[in-house]
């Protein structure tokens, strides 16, 4: 004990404060963890008492939440709880505080493949993809935009090297020989040709180009062949449904590819949900040269038509499809257009050259136009000294017999290589108002700050609060802000991971690529919602409304009357009808399952960590992961109720557990059982349980009506993963009043939002 209160006080800095931490640790954690049993890894007693040592933090937590002690030993009275913590608590905040005052909060981060993408999509005016050219960002504390889990070795800089050369051939291309147009007509007679063997297109009759349900890979493929890679304006025309399903549609995909089978995979363009009256459909996407289109019904619960001829051929001759009952999807033609979304010719010139256009090209513009184009890239104003390195490129570079075009591409590729246009350049301490623009735009709209953003950091207005607050609105009013919002939910919500598991087709027949597609466009539209219209938080757990098509409320098994046509609609809900609030959502249950069999765990960990805030530490080395029963003899509880009786395991389960258990009654694609096994045969599932603030549940209803009282609570989380992938760090320890107050102050989504951007947190390095 002795030993522990002199180390301790040099820790805690007073001998007062340093007598609750030693008596605490002495009575309550040196047994477990001390040289001999060493529980969980932790040897409290060799431990050297540096406030600046992590391992401190994860004490303070673990006590602070009731993790530890055990519940099975002895618990310390609570004033002696406050006492430890309070004790504990200081010197962790000074020496935190130190560490951010000299490194900032947030160390040094480069920019994510889609905020590269995006921003030299607005930089150049181009429009080609280049994130998938680019390494995978490694994702940390749940987020791409962590610096802590972000390199810049040789390798990943070669490869921005060769984008940034393809980026800027492009925008060159374009400048200098204009747009290239196309517009062509396919009537359904050209959709046709090649009718002989191995033969996957439409029918044809009456006018009309028919795909039928049948199963061959690629059928429904079309002489559609793209003359060159670029984004194109699809538009089927007279579009109609054949034997539409009971919801007034025949539900099928658009998707582009090369469509044989020595390359096989196909890239969605969007749903067709044909329906009995005839009308023009359009859609946009990028389409790489010589791929062309596939459209068929992809309804996993139509029937399936046979191919009609012999080895892997498609034959329609004497057969009437229509009269024996399948769903079909029928057009008159298929209009195909080059678009150019980002800017025309004129704009990429204008983005390169400014105003003049090639008029500017002359040589003894180099120096202006250089300058110009790294003020621009860099973010912020630009001194001669800072832009010499690129003009000096420039110039070698006319001096070598290059053309003006040469030499100022060479110097703009070397401003997209540099540092300050890869990374944030942020020092320690509050931001400067263009460090402020660029964080705030990277976060709402993954790409640079706009002239306006830019002109107010000129000013130096950006540190105001009520400017900073209209900018946040504006942002989020813009239609870049869908970039946020498909970046942020892909790793908030993990719906980047919806492809990597694949339903078992044994048990899941009726689960489709129409299915999953909508069930994305569901939880995207749903978070938008909440987002435009400023929803209260607790929309996370629950809420009177959902976005549904036929489709999805088929698979759903919701009895809800939909228009027919109408794509992705809000509904009211009834209580009894099971879907209200993010959590029940497919693409939330699909991607917490493995395509077989559900987990308590998995869920449980999702919903802790992404809604209620819960932190979940990983589990202790050499516990086995629960394997659960896939013919569904055996209820998953009792697994877990032997996995739980293990000490090491029942402090964390005891929060991670309810959550997975009230989300039981769905299965791995989202479709709500009672029991488990094929058909839900198997054992009865029990969603109750009780929460680790010893409130009880009977099942998902009584769970959510649980959370839904504790607005705060569910505030403070979503605060912490917006901070974390709007900063590029999570919070740190001195941050947690901050976020305590930030949820004090707003719970709802957009208002959580613009508190957390007008934080002092946000605003520091």
């Amino acid at each position: 004990m002795l030993r522990f209160l002199f180390l301790i006080a040099l820790f805690c800095g007073s001998t007062f404060a340093a007598v609750p931490v030693a008596a605490f640790l002495e009575g309550h954690c040196v047994e477990c963890h001390d040289a001999d049993v060493k529980k969980g890894g932790l040897d409290l007693s060799s431990l050297s008492f540096e406030a600046k040592n992590p391992v401190w933090i994860k004490v303070f937590e673990r006590v602070r939440d009731g993790e530890m002690p055990p519940q099975k030993k002895p618990q310390p009275e609570k004033n002696e709880k406050d006492l430890f913590l309070a004790a504990l608590n200081e010197p962790l905040l000074e020496a935190d505080q130190a560490d951010i005052a000299a490194n900032g909060r947030v160390r040094s981060r480069r920019l994510t493949r889609v905020e590269y993408e995006h921003t030299l999509h607005d930089l150049l005016g181009i429009d080609i993809p280049l994130k998938t050219l680019l390494p995978e960002d490694r994702a940390s504390h749940g987020f791409e935009t962590v610096a802590d889990g972000q390199q810049l070795s040789h390798h990943q800089l070669a490869r921005y090297l060769d984008v940034a050369d393809l980026a800027l051939d492009d925008a060159f291309d374009r400048a200098m020989k204009g747009d290239v147009a196309y517009a062509k007509h396919h009537t359904p007679e050209m959709l046709i040709k090649n009718r002989g063997g191995n033969y996957r297109g439409p029918d044809l009759k009456n006018g009309e180009s028919i795909t039928w349900p049948i199963g061959l890979q690629f059928f429904g493929r079309t002489p559609t062949w793209a003359p060159a890679s670029g984004w194109y304006r699809i538009t089927l025309r007279g579009v109609r449904g054949i034997n539409p399903t009971d919801d007034g549609a025949v539900w099928g995909t658009l998707r582009s590819g090369y469509c044989e089978s020595n390359a096989p995979l196909l890239y969605m363009i969007g749903l067709v949900e044909a329906t009995a009256t005839p009308r023009d459909m359009t859609f946009e996407a990028w389409i790489e040269e010589n791929h062309r289109l596939e459209l068929r019904p992809n309804d996993g619960t139509h029937k399936r038509a046979p191919t009609g001829a012999k080895g892997g051929n498609v034959s329609f001759l004497g057969r009437n499809l229509e009269k024996e009952g399948y769903p079909g999807i029928a057009h008159r033609g298929i209009d195909i257009e080059r678009i150019y979304p980002i800017a025309n010719a004129e704009g990429v010139r204008k983005k390169l050259f400014g105003g003049d256009g090639l008029e500017a090209l002359k040589a003894e513009n180099i120096d202006k136009l250089v300058h110009r184009f790294a003020t621009r890239a860099f973010r912020r104003p630009v001194s001669e000294s800072q832009s010499a390195p690129y003009r000096q490129i420039g110039a070698k570079s006319l001096q070598e017999g290059d053309s003006v075009l040469e030499a100022l591409r060479a110097a703009y590729r070397a401003i997209l290589c540099s540092p300050r246009f890869l990374t944030f350049i942020e020092a320690p301490g509050p931001l400067d108002d263009h460090a402020i623009a660029s964080r705030l735009s990277f976060a709402l709209w993954c790409s640079m700050p706009d002239q306006e953003l830019l002109e107010l950091a000129n000013q130096n207005k950006l540190r105001d609060p009520q400017t900073l607050a209209q900018q946040v609105e504006r942002l989020l009013s813009h239609s870049k802000a869908k970039r946020f919002i498909a970046s942020f939910t892909d790793q908030w919500l993990k719906l980047n991971q919806i492809d990597f598991t694949t339903p078992d087709t044994r048990l899941f027949r009726d689960f489709d690529p129409v299915v999953q597609e909508s069930m994305l466009q569901e939880t995207r539209t749903y978070f938008t919602e909440l987002l435009r219209r400023d929803l209260s938080i607790t929309s996370l757990i629950d809420s009177d409304f959902a976005f549904l098509n036929g489709r999805l409320a088929r698979h759903y098994k919701a009895d809800l009357a939909l228009q027919s046509g109408e794509g992705l609609q809000k509904v009211s809900l009834k209580p009894e009808a099971k879907r209200g609030g993010l959590v029940t959502q497919g693409a939330i249950l699909k991607v917490t399952a493995d395509g077989t069999s559900t987990s308590p765990v998995v869920r449980g960990v999702f919903v802790n960590e992404r809604i209620l805030g819960n932190h979940i530490p990983p589990p202790p080395p050499g516990i086995p992961a629960i394997e659960p029963d896939i013919r569904g003899a055996t209820s998953i509880r009792d697994q877990l109720d032997k996995h739980r009786n293990n000490e090491s395991c029942a402090s964390c389960h005891q929060t991670i557990d309810p959550p997975g258990f009230a989300l039981e009654n769905y299965d791995p694609v989202g479709i709500w059982r009672k029991g488990y096994g094929k058909d839900g045969k198997g054992a009865k599932i029990d969603p109750s349980g009780r929460t680790p603030e010893g409130a009880t549940f009977t099942d998902l209803a009584t769970w959510q009506q649980i959370y839904t009282q504790q607005p705060q609570q569910l505030a403070r989380g979503f605060a912490t993963h917006f901070l974390t992938y709007a900063t590029g760090a999570p919070p740190r320890f001195s941050d947690e009043a901050a976020l305590d107050d930030i949820a004090k102050k707003a719970t709802n989504v957009r208002s959580i939002i613009r508190e957390v951007v007008l934080s002092d947190i946000f605003r520091t390095k």
